[in-house]
């Protein structure tokens, strides 16, 4: 165990993903400040160290919906809510990311993509190119999903998934999943008392798997433990090691990072077959 963890401190490119609960007040909605302060400054501190950082971020739809005080996309055409949400709260969350960065001394950029950055070979090679521009220029890349263009056939879905690509696309050695869960549970642990923890997984079986259709997430966020055990497989396949930790301290990235024991720890398996373009075009049509 101390061995594995003791690995994470010796990564060098990290993609974390927050989701949109973790961002928000429970009680209103509203961006949570005090975290997202601690949460750049945590990154901050790793580009300091000399790490390559991605942020992949969640709550554009949901800012969105606060900025024009909508509470419910029951309208005629619920896409089109969606999707005009997103085009207002991605560049309120953005603005609000920029300013605390600007705070550290730390330049971010925004990326927005679909499965068509993954699937068309073009856009693919370009995008990985930006990416990799972006960490020579020591900036901070922001992802979210371009939910203002994508739609049902071309949507990734979740953030879960998009880190996993996103992580395997930039040849990342970490990522980190942080949610409103400690890691992972043989049963959903706020429906079942007996569900047993899980500090490590050396290989994902199609036992795991299976585990994690049954559970489903916060009302906030739109993906559960089955969204996560899908970036584990695409992350484990592609030779990125993944944790997943509960984000009520954002604080346990740092922790991580120095090989404490927080979280459930992904092994990396490398498997040479595994097509990350034809596995993400799969996905449409499931």
């Amino acid at each position: 165990m101390t061995n594995m963890r003791d690995r994470m401190k010796d990564k060098k490119r990290i993609v974390i993903k927050i989701g949109s609960s973790s961002l928000q007040h429970e009680e209103t909605g509203d961006l949570d400040y005090t975290k997202l302060d601690v949460l750049v400054r945590e990154l901050c501190d790793l580009r300091n160290r000399g790490k390559d950082v991605v942020l992949v971020t969640s709550g554009a739809v949901s800012v969105g919906k606060k900025a024009v005080m909508m509470e419910k996309t029951d309208e005629d055409n619920p896409t089109a809510v969606k999707q005009a949400c997103a085009a207002i709260g991605q560049a309120r969350l953005m603005m609000t990311y920029q300013k605390i960065f600007a705070e550290y001394n730390q330049v971010a950029a925004q990326i927005l993509m679909t499965k068509n950055t993954i699937i068309d070979n073009l856009n693919r090679f370009n995008a990985r190119n930006t990416f990799a521009e972006l960490f020579k220029l020591g900036v901070v890349p922001i992802v979210n999903e371009n939910d203002t263009v994508a739609t049902y056939e071309l949507g990734i879905g979740d953030n879960d998934t998009l880190s996993a690509i996103v992580a395997s696309l930039i040849d990342a050695d970490m990522l980190l999943l942080l949610s409103d869960i400690d890691g992972l549970y043989t049963d959903d642990p706020r429906k079942n008392p007996d569900a047993r923890y899980i500090e490590v997984v050396e290989e994902l079986t199609d036992e795991l798997m299976e585990m994690g259709k049954t559970s489903t997430g916060s009302s906030a966020g739109t993906g559960g433990m089955n969204t996560k055990l899908q970036a584990a497989k695409i992350a484990s396949s592609m030779g990125v090691d993944m944790v997943i930790a509960n984000s009520a301290d954002i604080k346990v990235i740092h922790r991580i990072l120095a090989g404490q024991n927080i979280g459930t720890l992904f092994m990396a398996h490398r498997d040479a077959a595994f097509d990350l373009p034809l596995y993400v075009q799969q996905m449409t049509h499931e």
